[in-house]
């Protein structure tokens, strides 16, 4: 396994790390929410109690919505191929620029393996579309600064 092949197993590792992390704690702060809402008792103001069940639903609800967001996550990692060796940036792969190194898979900000610094960005983020379809040696014009394609894995 060459040593890109590496760096981008390391990546993908902490990509799905950074996913389990994500996971995780969604689903604690959604039973939290829900025992909050079960263990909320009835007071004499009828009113507060129904209130404060309605909220500890609604922190629920949102935790719910960032767990679905979470696992869609793992679902785009797991469909990326980082065992093949690209010649064009697209999904899956490495790009190394003269403005730092992306790995093209999903959100997951920098991520640092071997000393080194990487950004895990998604295929839709806007750096990720101006690199797209670009090879070693193309330059693309991101944000007024000029990004030189040093390499692509």
């Amino acid at each position: 396994m060459s040593n890109q092949q590496q760096i981008k197993s390391a990546l993908f590792s902490l990509c799905e790390a950074y996913v389990q992390q994500r996971v995780s704690t969604a689903r604690q702060a959604m039973e939290a929410a829900q025992e909050a809402a079960n263990s909320e008792s009835k007071s004499s103001a009828g009113d507060k109690y129904e209130t404060g069940r309605a909220m500890a639903q609604l922190e629920r609800d949102r935790n719910a919505q960032l767990l679905a967001e979470a696992q869609k996550l793992g679902q785009e990692l797991n469909r990326l191929n980082i065992d093949k060796r690209y010649d064009i940036v697209q999904p899956g792969c490495l790009v190394i620029t003269n403005r730092g190194s992306f790995f093209v898979s999903m959100s997951a900000g920098k991520l640092t393996t071997e000393g080194k610094d990487y950004f895990a960005v998604s295929a839709a983020s806007p750096i990720a579309v101006a690199l797209s379809g670009r090879r070693a040696g193309d330059s693309v014009v991101f944000n007024k600064m000029t990004y030189q394609i040093l390499d692509v894995y």
